[in-house]
């Protein structure tokens, strides 16, 4: 009876073969460095990638029936939609990959430089006049790497208030001096919303890598960049996706036919929960991951939102003016404007929340 008293207690106490097998994982999880922990994330990451990829190769090898016209031209279309979301989660996943591989330093750098060719695309597409070219090369040649050197040497304090007050207030003298008040209130507008969005939003990324927590081991704000694309990246994917597949009344038409309050709540709940799940791999609770989350989310669709809005006063679809991704743009501010909305909301409820 004691013999069979203890086998019976063993086998309540001892854990069925799945739950062991996933606590040895975390286990082994727990006890990899936190370079071979993001090394191991970016090998699921680009592995996923191309399982994707290779099964949208095999779809795109279905022979659609000679005669059904309709049928061919709307799987070309959504084929043509699912190969943008795919180069731009390629391209994301590469640029965040190099960027932690060569260190904090080139990361700044290579967020640098997708700052600028984003300012160059919302300059591009916007109209100025010989007066602006002062403060144009001012902001491209001083302000833009400056903000970034006060990111890659941590004086966060300072770059956070640089353009919003500095530069806010010194374009616009800039431009004063160079006596042409034709629409002198737009270009200054114009060129003050593209530095605001393309470099004060961005810049914010690469700061999110030099964040340290105290009792986290330095180095994993790989995980917290990673984090916030995600889950905004998701919001925005589910957010179009069903506001395609399941259309409802536009919030505001004449902007965006995709913006619903249905499809919207359902982005930024799906976001949330996304955030939620990956609390792992960030220094925050569950419940600190899902409200985070939901504040990107928000922050990043709404900005989306606005800068379709800018884009349909210029009379454009795309800040690039070429190919179509799932979300309809083209150009590399189209894929990185909810990350620049984003990003700085992000940042700076981390650093108020947990006193960094």
């Amino acid at each position: 009876l004691e013999r069979n008293a203890a086998r019976s207690w063993t086998a309540r106490a001892a854990p069925s073969w799945p739950c062991g097998r996933c606590d040895a994982m975390n286990s082994f999880l727990r006890s990899l460095t936190t370079t071979q922990q993001i090394g191991a994330l970016f090998l699921v990451v680009f592995g996923v990638l191309s399982l994707v990829t290779l099964w949208a190769f095999l779809r795109n090898l279905r022979e659609v029936p000679d005669g059904d016209a309709d049928a061919a031209a709307t799987r070309k279309a959504a084929a043509r939609r699912f190969r943008g979301l795919l180069q731009t989660s390629w391209a994301m996943a590469t640029v965040f990959w190099v960027g932690w591989a060569l260190g904090d330093t080139a990361a700044t750098v290579l967020f640098a430089l997708v700052a600028f060719f984003a300012l160059r695309e919302f300059i591009t597409l916007s109209p100025t006049r010989r007066g602006d070219h002062r403060s144009l090369v001012l902001a491209f040649f001083v302000v833009l790497p400056l903000q970034f050197v006060l990111v890659g040497t941590r004086h966060f304090d300072l770059f956070t208030v640089f353009i919003p007050v500095y530069v806010f207030l010194a374009l616009p003298v800039v431009s004063a001096l160079a006596n042409d008040p034709q629409r002198f209130l737009e270009r200054s507008a114009k060129l003050q919303w593209g530095i605001m969005v393309c470099v004060y939003g961005m810049s914010h990324v690469p700061a999110l890598l030099l964040l340290d927590f105290p009792g986290q081991e330095p180095g994993r704000g790989a995980f917290l960049v990673f984090y916030l694309v995600l889950v905004v990246q998701t919001c925005m994917v589910v957010q179009h996706l069903l506001g395609r597949r399941f259309p409802h009344l536009p919030v505001a038409p004449q902007v965006s036919q995709s913006f619903q309050w249905a499809s919207w709540l359902a982005g930024v709940g799906v976001g949330g929960l996304v955030g939620g799940v990956l609390s792992f791999i960030t220094p925050f609770k569950p419940g600190q991951a899902l409200g985070m989350a939901l504040l990107a989310c928000v922050a990043g669709s709404l900005g989306h939102l606005v800068m379709k809005a800018l884009k349909r006063d210029r009379g454009i679809t795309s800040w690039g003016m070429q190919g179509q991704s799932v979300t309809g743009a083209g150009g590399l501010l189209d894929r990185v404007d909810a990350l620049c909305f984003a990003a700085p909301v992000f940042f700076h409820s981390v650093r108020w929340y947990f006193g960094l």
